[in-house]
């Protein structure tokens, strides 16, 4: 099981990977439903403290100068800056809620450091995300009446 934990821990890290493909991974290595869900919860939430950290100490003196890398700044910013303009600090909630590329962790973490949103309610947002994202995908997997059996023993 050690082996398989640390499978699905990697995945998470992986940027467009992440949540979605490391939950996937841990069910189909047949891991338990509500451990792969926590673990991989934990993983994006502890991830957005290193990501945060290092763009705060290294963005002006380092990634600023490689264009690729402000190019992508660029575009998280497009695509998730309307999101925080209609809700908020929620928008980044809104945007890690849908699984697909790009509307992960790395993401809403670059997306609220970029904007200069406050780094507490950011990373609040970023926790409910990646729970709701997270339950969207073990739906996906199982179907809605499948979660239902999950959680409530129907």
């Amino acid at each position: 099981m050690i082996e398989k934990t640390w499978l699905v821990i990697l995945a998470n890290f992986i940027p467009t990977v992440e949540q979605v493909g490391g939950i996937a991974l841990g069910l189909s290595l047949g891991l338990n439903p509500m451990y792969t869900l926590l673990l991989s919860l934990f993983v994006n939430s502890v991830l957005f403290f290193p990501v945060f950290l290092v763009l705060e100490a290294f963005y002006d003196s380092f990634f600023s100068k490689i264009r690729i890398f402000r190019n992508f700044l660029e575009r998280i910013r497009e695509k998730g800056k309307p999101y925080v303009d209609k809700y908020g600090v929620l928008g980044i909630t809104v945007l890690m809620v849908l699984p697909t590329p790009l509307s992960g962790t790395y993401t809403g973490t670059a997306l609220s450091w970029f904007l200069g949103l406050d780094w507490k309610k950011s990373f609040l947002a970023i926790f409910l995300g990646s729970f709701i994202g997270g339950l969207v995908v073990l739906a996906a997997y199982y179907g809605v009446f499948g979660i239902l059996k999950l959680f409530l023993g129907v």
